[in-house]
């Protein structure tokens, strides 16, 4: 479970001279890292600039995102700290799936998610002037400023689309403060009886009733995989352990799954990588970025932060389904990687023995 806490913030002039002047020192600095650098949120900072090159977009969600398929080839953007997912195609089947305040939506094609939008609390649609092009792009944030999910506008994208939608969600709120509130997640002591949640996480019939498990016997993911290490799970050398999956799986062109986000989407991947680089960048010195870099899918992973990685087996109708799962220090998930499989069809053999081969601790 998660509360909010309302926090203060600066005014929103104020913010925009501080921005301002921060990128006369930075100019490449992107709004995220800024956004850290002024003790505020990125939601607050775009804010700043509505009624010049930022308008506030209003719900209902679930209907926007349906208007995401009129846009035609557009990038999908989803992130957390860690791991960054970017995927290029048109937003094709979209189905809502109405739970009251827990209703989600699942987005199938080019581009593929799972979309909570209990997460969802304002979007923006933003137009940003590069040195060799402008970027046009709708951005949803959570209620801590914190983005959900940005799509921007590719060279084939419905533009008058993009204009039509912008006017029916246009927020008749135009302010430039954007108010921010803090998640305070639920601390959970983890399972009363172990022996049952062991018994249960054994008698599974498909990997998504894995998380109403957890819930059930409160307990988070993390401490699940500690209370399974030696039945179901076990840790592996977390620095070596994502370059050699991409890189194995792109040598063996074995098609894979990789699932990352945040609160508020869950955005995955489903097929083969090709072309794999670690790469250092940074404003604040050197960081070491693992990339997937291919035609319409980029996935850039900040190894820095990887923290830990688990081998984890659900079982399932079709026996056991093998993932590895990258956290961070604070223990909160960065990715999953998985071996490409549909419903109803066993595990492929080749991603377990890839994954029986990564050097275990």
């Amino acid at each position: 479970m998660e509360t909010s806490i309302q926090t203060n913030t600066a005014g929103a002039s104020a913010l925009a001279e501080a921005w301002a002047s921060l990128l006369q020192t930075k100019p490449t600095l992107r709004i995220r890292e800024a956004a850290r650098a002024l003790g505020a949120s990125e939601a607050e900072l775009l804010a700043t600039k509505i009624g010049a090159q930022v308008v506030r977009l209003q719900g209902p969600w679930p209907e926007l995102l349906r208007r995401f398929t009129t846009l035609g080839r557009v990038m999908s953007l989803t992130r957390n700290d860690a791991c960054i997912l970017e995927h290029k195609g048109p937003f094709q089947e979209i189905d809502i799936i109405d739970a009251g305040p827990r209703s989600m939506a699942t987005v199938i094609g080019p581009i593929e998610s799972r979309v909570f939008f209990h997460a969802w609390h304002v979007a923006f649609a933003a137009t940003e002037e590069k040195s060799d092009r402008v970027l046009k792009s709708i951005q949803v944030f959570d209620r801590s400023g914190e983005a959900v999910t940005k799509i921007y506008l590719q060279e084939k994208s419905d533009e008058q689309a993009y204009a039509r939608l912008i006017e029916d969600f246009r927020s008749p709120d135009q302010s430039p403060e954007q108010p921010v509130s803090v998640y305070a997640n639920e601390v959970l002591k983890g399972p009363d009886n172990e022996a049952a949640f062991l018994q249960e996480w054994g008698e599974l019939k498909d990997t998504h009733d894995f998380f109403g498990m957890l819930r059930r016997h409160k307990v988070d993911r993390y401490q699940a995989l500690e209370v399974a290490r030696g039945k179901f799970t076990y840790q592996l050398n977390a620095k070596a352990t994502p370059q050699q999956i991409l890189e194995t799986a792109a040598a063996q062109k074995l098609p894979i799954m990789i699932f990352a986000g945040n609160r508020g989407n869950l955005q995955i991947h489903q097929g083969k990588v090709r072309t794999i680089r670690l790469l250092e960048r940074g404003h604040n010195g050197p960081e070491p970025w693992l990339n997937v870099l291919d035609p319409d899918f980029n996935m850039h992973l900040r190894m820095d932060l990887v923290d830990t990685a688990w081998v984890v087996k659900k079982n399932t109708t079709e026996g056991f389904v093998t993932s590895v799962e990258l956290f961070d220090k604070q223990r909160n998930l960065i990715a999953q990687f998985f071996g490409l499989r549909k419903p109803g069809i066993p595990e492929k053999l080749e991603w377990r023995s890839m994954v029986e081969n990564l050097p275990a601790l």
